[in-house]
């Protein structure tokens, strides 16, 4: 019997009526047959209303462009990869051999794509009441625990050059390594007279992010 029902019991508080859906939710492409990106496509967007609805309520005095701040943190892929961790995602992930020696279960990629995957199948079992009880428990304090909006580092990083004086922060790809289900992109970020950084991740996006995180910690 596998041990997918209990696993999501214990994490989403809900009992699989059908365990095939949520064992599809954990199962990455390389596994080959039925796997998470459809459930994650779904996911994603109930993801998006969850914590839209959620930070509406919980800060009714700020604007639309301070809302979309927070928004745009906690459903970013970095949120989501942690939420995965925190609820052990890795060890239930569904992999391809290859692509589980390539350190696909440490990806932001998959483990955000999988969290958005669940997200997906406990919509479709129990509605937006389940989808969200589960995203209200696993995202915690998250949506809380900053009492003025947190600024992306990207975005934070363009407000400091102008600022400053200096101009926009110009990034480039300095490199991709890795499976293709499992990459690393370096990506370098640099402010003409002021320096650069550089960072990687499993995602272009998220290269970028780490690198302006750097270079923000250089120049403050």
């Amino acid at each position: 019997m596998s041990p997918v029902p209990a696993w999501v019991e214990k994490v989403t508080g809900h009992k699989p009526k059908d365990p095939a859906l949520f064992i599809r939710a954990l199962t990455h492409a390389s596994r080959g047959g039925d796997h998470y990106e459809r459930l994650e496509f779904l996911g994603d967007r109930v993801l998006g209303l969850i914590v839209a609805s959620w930070i509406f309520d919980l800060f009714p005095n700020e604007p639309e462009g301070v809302l979309s701040r927070r928004f745009n943190v906690l459903v970013s892929r970095e949120t989501c990869a942690d939420v995965a961790r925190d609820l052990g995602v890795g060890a239930q992930a569904i992999l391809g051999k290859q692509a589980r020696e390539d350190g696909a279960t440490e990806s932001d990629n998959v483990l955000g794509d999988i969290v958005e995957a669940l997200i997906g199948a406990l919509y479709l079992e129990g509605g937006l009441e389940a989808a969200t009880a589960f995203v209200r428990k696993s995202w915690g304090n998250r949506a809380e625990k900053h009492s003025k909006a947190p600024r992306h580092p990207k975005s934070a990083l363009q407000e400091w050059a102008a600022a400053n004086n200096k101009r926009p922060p110009a990034y480039e790809l300095k490199g991709r390594t890795g499976a293709h289900h499992a990459p690393k992109f370096i990506v370098e970020v640099a402010i003409q007279g002021v320096g650069e950084a550089q960072a990687e991740g499993t995602s272009k996006q998220e290269a970028e992010t780490a690198a302006a995180k750097a270079l923000l910690e250089k120049v403050s």
